[in-house]
């Protein structure tokens, strides 16, 4: 091998050195790089720009909780720590359109209406309930009808769907009630209710509601006649009526005119019944004046007819304040007897005295005194229903 060819296998061998160096120098250098690319540094929030720095801000928003403050507070913070609202884009969306709005307190559900207590006279009344929802009037007309021949009063009362207020029921009608109330009175001036009159009004009232698959609920039977037999012992107990009697002297008539004229002006009216009335607020009879005779008064025989004497009626439990009309009562009495020339007597024809006057008057105060012990005061509804 020549010289020259030595020289340039050197030179070509120095050439493949230099080019691997510096195939390793330019590796090392590209390595660099890709690891620098790939390991980020932590993010510092002051260095981002305001837009990057929303989209987190925003997601913080969504999980705080802020501090409850006073709205007078509130406008000091944001005046004076509130940032400058960030600028905005035709791509973003401002904040106030993309924060969720809050959600209104949901409003209670109003609790469906308690019905009224189902109207009954625990005093005086056994009582059936129908229970359903929607019941029709006219699917108890027949039992309604067939009630009505018992001994007691039957009363038939509802409460309308939609209503808070119970009314009587009229048959064959179409309204719609929720409950159905059947009331029967326990006792009257007549005696105390049956066993069997019980069971008949429970038996119609059940057979009605059968067909319609309603729920009936009733008093106990036996409770029920206990409070009716100690009804009735309790009316013969307080039922008085009290006559005061103006008659004529001797074998002569009492004049007509003259008692007409002064029963007229006392208050007194004629009546469809043939006797005098006095009459309170609600139309009831406080007293009323009859013929002793069994003649009735008309408005064209009063002045002329014939009679031997008059009669004051005083129904004690059915009047109201009874001390006070029935000294009303006396002075009318007392008054007739003097402009007609007549006498005032008891029942027993005997003259009227101060002292049997007295002897009424104590009687009357102990009956009433008994009544309103009893819960049922002389001319309440209670008592005109039972001594009716």
């Amino acid at each position: 091998m020549t010289e020259l060819q030595i020289a340039l296998a050197a030179i070509g061998a120095l050439a493949v050195i230099a080019l691997l160096v510096f195939n390793r120098l330019q590796e090392r250098k590209y390595r660099k790089q890709a690891e620098s690319a790939l390991v980020r540094p932590d993010e510092d929030v002051l260095l981002k720009t305001p837009q990057q720095n929303r989209g987190t801000e925003t997601a913080r928003q969504s999980v705080r909780i802020e501090p409850v403050l006073g709205e007078e507070t509130k406008i000091r913070v944001a005046e004076a720590e509130a940032p400058p609202p960030p600028p905005t884009t035709d791509e973003q969306t401002p904040q106030e359109e993309i924060a969720a709005p809050a959600e209104a307190p949901s409003a209670p559900i109003p609790e469906a209406p308690v019905p009224p207590c189902a109207p009954q006279d625990e005093a005086i009344e056994y009582r059936i309930r129908v229970l359903g929802g929607n019941i029709l009037t006219s699917a108890f007309s027949e039992a309604m009808t067939r009630s009505k021949s018992l001994s007691k009063p039957v009363r038939w009362r509802g409460l309308p769907l939609g209503s808070q207020v119970w009314e009587d029921l009229k048959a064959w009608s179409d309204r719609h009630y929720r409950q159905i109330v059947v009331s029967l009175q326990l006792a009257d001036r007549n005696g105390s209710v049956e066993e069997d009159e019980l069971g008949t009004l429970l038996t119609l009232v059940n057979t009605a509601a059968r067909g319609l698959n309603l729920r009936v609920q009733s008093d106990d039977a036996a409770e029920a006649l206990g409070r009716a037999q100690q009804l009735d012992l309790f009316c013969v107990d307080v039922d008085v009526l009290i006559g005061l009697n103006v008659v004529a002297r001797g074998e002569e008539s009492l004049p007509l005119a003259a008692v007409r004229r002064e029963v007229t002006a006392a208050g007194l009216s004629l009546a469809a019944d043939g006797t005098f009335q006095l009459l309170d607020n609600r139309g009831e009879i406080l007293f009323s004046l009859c013929n002793q005779e069994s003649t009735p008064f008309h408005p064209e025989n009063v002045d002329n007819l014939q009679t031997r004497g008059v009669t004051l009626l005083f129904d004690v439990p059915r009047v109201t304040d009874g001390l006070r009309v029935f000294d009303l009562m006396v002075a009318l009495g007392r008054k007739l007897a003097h402009e007609s020339g007549g006498m005032l007597v008891d029942d027993n024809i005997r003259p009227l005295t101060e002292a049997g006057i007295e002897k009424i008057r104590r009687q009357l105060t102990q009956i009433y005194a008994k009544m309103d012990a009893k819960g049922l005061p002389s001319g309440s509804s209670q008592a005109l229903r039972i001594f009716s």
